[in-house]
């Protein structure tokens, strides 16, 4: 899956979640930049990319997140086919 493809998606994900408004899912947004971004929609995020995407987080994997950008490698890295 392309990178835009994803980013595509997510801004659907975020909007839903997020409420504030489009949001430029760019690679270094963080949680400070989204007024709405607090540890329980944070949370609310990930269930929602991990059912969208039909995949799963390690904590590991969550803990290392930095920014959306490694959100999009990690979804890109988990629906490579073959």
């Amino acid at each position: 899956m392309e990178s835009s493809d994803i980013r595509t998606q997510l801004s659907t994900i975020f909007d839903s979640v997020f409420h504030c408004g489009a949001i430029t899912i760019t690679d270094d947004l963080t949680a400070d930049q989204v007024e709405k971004w607090d540890s329980l929609t944070h949370l609310t995020m990930i269930a929602a990319v991990e059912s969208h995407f039909g995949i799963r987080f390690k904590l590991k994997e969550l803990t290392g997140m930095k920014n959306t950008g490694d959100l999009i490698t990690l979804i890109t890295e988990k629906t490579q086919v073959g």
